[in-house]
């Protein structure tokens, strides 16, 4: 035999089995990771090194179960191993408590875990695996989650879930009626986008929103409805001066946060116009966040914060209901633009604006996306529409709410707006667009 060839073999299996040795230590890693959080667990019969050991066991039956060309020996490994997880809590079986179903699941998916490895699936692998942890250490939060959801949290879920995944996909894809600015699939994803995220906000404010105080209720409130925050908080203020600077703050938290909102929709859908955009609503933001911060220090955080009452964002009433608004804000800004330039489209972004900024937001961008309007349109109708609604919710505040309130959020009102006006007609002289 040629010596050459001998070492070239032998470095050969040296690489492969290094390799080998690699593969069965992240499978030993995967195994310790859950089997440290069961170890946790007096009742559970598996631990750190049981599930080390099936995870690696996972690896070497996939090993052997591909050398050998069969799934038999990986599928009767999987059978041997939930054998004998079950015939362990066998003497449990007539206790009251739960007889380990979350440990035998483990168990098998640990070992699952094992051959995925083996397949060349370690990445994946090790993310299931901290997920599978995440969902095992965290059990008391997530019975407490599910345990504080009212029926009309779940019927939120269930709504958002029809519009996402029976709805959407059904749609046609394709451009119809004047301007081509009709796509019912498009149309519809823009109700789910929004829905989304208010169904997020609405969520966490209903979880988490009275407990971490005011800054994160303006945020929550920005997500799911800055005129719904406002008019709430105006009401609340008018039963208790006390909390007016506490007001001031979450109202303005929650207009700047729809700022922020519509800068990450516009990164989502339009990558293009996002560059262009954020210097303006980050103007608008600078200065709000300056008065917010002022206000901020004027108030105690131990007062007790009113949670605003919202309805449900997935609803599909409310769904369809801004489905309407935005193809009809589409259609307007398309034909008014045509027939009246730039001035057209102007009018109806500050009109659409008063009440709801989403929908000139999605309708520019999508005219943009077809061709229809230049960069600066876009910017500028974006940016009309907010100053509009904010203007809207400040008339609001004068006509439902105290003097005092009135004149504190018209200065950080007044604030956004010229953050928003001066960024725009800065860029506008630079030549930025």
């Amino acid at each position: 035999m040629n010596p050459a060839r001998h070492t070239m073999d032998d470095l050969f299996l040296l690489e492969q089995e290094r390799g080998y040795l690699a593969q069965f230590a992240t499978s030993l890693a995967i195994g310790l990771l859950i089997g440290l959080e069961r170890e946790r667990s007096p009742a559970a019969k598996a631990g750190l090194r049981t599930f080390a050991l099936v995870a690696m066991f996972g690896t070497l039956t996939a090993m052997l179960s591909h050398k050998a060309q069969t799934p038999w020996l990986l599928i009767s490994g999987l059978l041997l191993v939930g054998i004998m997880v079950i015939a362990s809590y066998r003497d449990k079986r007539d206790l009251p408590e739960d007889p380990g179903t979350t440990t035998v699941t483990a168990v098998l998916i640990c070992y699952g875990l094992g051959a995925m490895v083996w397949y060349e699936e370690s990445t994946l692998a090790v993310m299931l695996a901290i997920i599978t942890t995440i969902l095992l250490y965290f059990k008391t939060e997530l019975q407490g989650i599910t345990q504080n959801l009212t029926r009309k949290d779940l019927i939120s879920i269930l709504q958002f879930a029809v519009l996402s995944f029976i709805i959407l996909p059904i749609l046609p894809d394709r451009n119809y009626g004047p301007f081509d600015a009709f796509n019912p699939h498009q149309i519809w994803l823009m109700i789910v986008l929004i829905s989304g995220v208010s169904l997020v906000g609405y969520i966490a404010l209903r979880f988490i929103g009275q407990r971490y105080g005011a800054v994160l209720l303006g945020v929550l409130g920005g997500l799911v409805s800055s005129t719904a925050t406002t008019l709430v908080f105006t009401r609340r203020n008018g039963d208790r001066p006390d909390i007016t600077n506490l007001a001031v703050v979450v109202i303005l938290l929650a207009n700047l946060v729809v700022l922020v909102r519509l800068a990450l929709i516009t990164e989502v859908i339009s990558p293009v116009i996002f560059p262009y955009l954020l210097p303006v609503l980050g103007g608008g933001l600078f200065l709000g966040l300056i008065t917010s911060l002022f206000w901020w220090r004027e108030f105690s955080q131990q007062q007790i914060i009113p949670m605003p009452d919202t309805k449900n964002p997935a609803e599909l009433t409310t769904a369809m209901g801004f489905g309407l608004l935005y193809a009809a804000v589409l259609f307007l800004s398309g034909w008014l633009s045509d027939i009246a330039g730039s001035s057209g489209l102007y009018a109806v972004a500050i009109i659409s604006g008063l009440t709801n900024v989403d929908a000139i937001t999605l309708s520019s961008l999508r005219l943009h996306g077809l061709g229809k309007l230049e960069i600066v349109e876009v910017v500028t109708a974006i940016t009309l529409g907010v100053i509009a609604n904010l203007i809207f919710k400040l008339g609001l505040i004068f006509f439902t709410g105290n003097n005092v309130l009135a004149r504190r959020c018209f200065l950080g009102t007044v604030a956004i707006i010229i953050g928003l006006a001066g960024a725009l007609s800065t860029a506008s002289y630079l030549s930025y667009f």
